[in-house]
């Protein structure tokens, strides 16, 4: 301590040795006297803020990653299988989207069961492949590849005709192709709006062209794959199913409305043919891992669905579980105009969806837009 002052010797070492580490940020030589020193220097909070940000982020994403992992799994565990042992033995079956995904799944439990079974797909080397793989995996050799674009109503009309001139049977029919959307409007060759053409407005003709193979099958079923994105639609304009009205299209909406029209063009086809012998019924899958989405340009559908779904969702085998109960089991046989989840009807549908008025003005727009002709009219 220096006589006749408050300043010690060992306090100035220390300021000292501040100085030169801290440089001129600092003046303590010039702070009021009982201040504290809060402040070292501006870099230094920067990086301990950023240090922080840093350490929430991973935070978020590894707790973001664990939640997500954690409901996939149990998601996976809780879904519905078919339970059913029964054969498909001189059954013939036709089903759309057959070369990958849910659609490939339903293909190989249908041939692990003896059926005849006929994939409708577009691209011809891919599907001749997938066959080869599940003929030799199931030793069935009635795994057979037809042509089919569900976009284009000129390929509808060609495999139907090739099948009613080379088929004596149809036991069940799988509408399953389908695509994700696209980010911009796109129309097909015959002016329909592609994610309607394929998912539903294909659909809605091939039906109704090969209704007549199966009222003379009977018992027979007919499987239309939905997805419960309809709830996404609150409303459907009859008059604006091609999205011609100036603002109304977005990948999502083109989508979830194609699934609400698989609903209700499932319903009246249901009641339409109620006293055929033909089940009719819809059913959503569930969120399943597979290609679907990957050639989707929109955002929701070509990327967050596309990362997050293989963690999230089921894989392509329970997701094709539905539809193999209801192609195949006993208690299906029995029911008609129902929608499914995990092999068991669910109250999930929105009202939109189970308007019966709406399914009828659907129906009568879609006979129109396809050009549906009296001689291909089978009900």
């Amino acid at each position: 301590m220096v006589p006749g002052s408050n300043f010690d010797s060992g306090s100035a070492l220390a300021r000292h040795r501040l100085d030169r580490t801290c440089g001129s940020n600092i003046n303590i030589h010039n702070r009021p006297h009982g201040t504290t020193l809060t402040h070292i220097s501006g870099s230094g909070v920067r990086y301990t803020m950023w240090e922080t940000v840093a350490g929430v982020s991973v935070f978020v994403v590894v707790a973001t990653s664990v939640i997500m992992v954690a409901f996939g799994i149990v998601y996976r565990r809780r879904c519905g299988r078919a339970a059913t042992t029964n054969d498909l033995k001189g059954q013939t079956v036709v089903i759309t989207g057959a070369s990958a995904g849910i659609g490939k799944e339903a293909v190989r439990d249908f041939a692990h069961r003896g059926a005849r079974v006929i994939m409708g797909c577009r691209n011809l080397q891919k599907a001749s492949k997938v066959a080869n793989e599940i003929e030799a995996s199931t030793g069935n050799k009635s795994v057979v590849v037809r042509e089919l674009d569900t976009s284009s109503l000129t390929s509808v009309r060609r495999f139907a005709s090739r099948i009613l001139a080379e088929e004596h049977r149809l036991d069940v029919l799988v509408l399953n192709a389908g695509i994700g959307g696209t980010a911009e409007r796109v129309l097909t060759l015959e002016n329909l709006e592609l994610t309607m053409a394929t998912n539903h407005f294909g659909h809605f003709l091939l039906a109704n062209l090969l209704l007549g193979l199966l009222k003379k099958s009977q018992p027979s079923r007919v499987i239309v794959v939905a997805s419960m994105i309809h709830s996404q639609l609150k409303t459907l304009d009859i008059e604006n199913l091609n999205f011609t009205k100036s603002g109304t299209f977005w990948s999502t909406r083109a989508y979830s409305q194609s699934k609400a029209c698989n609903i209700l063009f499932a319903r009246h086809l249901a009641m339409l043919v109620k006293d055929c012998g033909i089940a009719v019924n819809s059913m959503c899958p569930g969120m399943v891992a597979t290609e679907i989405f990957k050639k989707s340009s929109g955002f929701i559908e070509g990327y967050l669905y596309r990362f997050m779904v293989p963690i999230l969702g089921k894989t392509p085998e329970q997701g094709a579980q539905t539809i193999i109960h209801l192609a195949v089991s006993e208690e299906a046989a029995t029911i008609t105009n129902a929608f499914f989840e995990d092999c068991q009807v669910s109250d999930n549908a929105t009202n939109l969806v189970l308007d019966d008025g709406l399914a009828k003005k659907l129906w009568e727009a879609s006979e129109a837009y396809v050009h549906l002709q009296p001689e291909e009219v089978h009900y």
